[in-house]
């Protein structure tokens, strides 16, 4: 993986703070189609369970690779095809990790894309829809129980 090596800094990274416990936050990531995408089959609360989303031809399949409940989560890109990129595999051994911790009665959630850095063709792309999605969509699910996702 051409990540191991970066710092957080380097990668994608965000935080939201919502008004939730940690379990409650921990619960919601794991249900993407109501916050990410809309097409979506597989399981995305345990270690080992595999789950696929897809928009039109583009596509990625996931695998948990660390669960702590209330905590992290760590999600493996094992595949993709991302046809509108010229390395349509640019996301395969990618991560993407949650990171729950409770202050001061809210609870904060720091999502990183491992991979996911200024270098590669998506990152432009890429991180203009986790703004979306993790930023504005899973916030709004969080809160108020209604993500905010995209029809394709």
């Amino acid at each position: 993986m051409k990540a191991a090596t970066l710092t957080q800094q380097q990668n994608y990274h965000s935080s939201i703070v919502v008004d939730a416990s940690a379990m409650e936050v921990f619960d919601k990531i794991s249900r993407v189609n109501e916050w990410w995408a809309a097409n979506f089959e597989g399981s995305a609360k345990n270690t080992d369970d595999t789950f696929k989303i897809w928009w039109g031809e583009t596509t990625v399949t996931f695998k948990i690779t660390e669960v702590i409940p209330g905590k992290k989560v760590t999600w493996l890109v094992t595949d993709c095809h991302l046809p509108w990129l010229k390395d349509i595999k640019e996301w395969k051994d990618t991560e993407v990790v949650f990171e729950i911790s409770e202050e001061k009665g809210a609870t904060k959630v720091d999502m990183t894309h491992v991979g996911l850095t200024p270098e590669v063709e998506c990152f432009e792309n890429c991180q203009a829809g986790w703004n979306h999605y993790f930023n504005k969509s899973l916030f709004k699910f969080i809160e108020q129980g209604q993500g905010v996702l995209q029809k394709g």
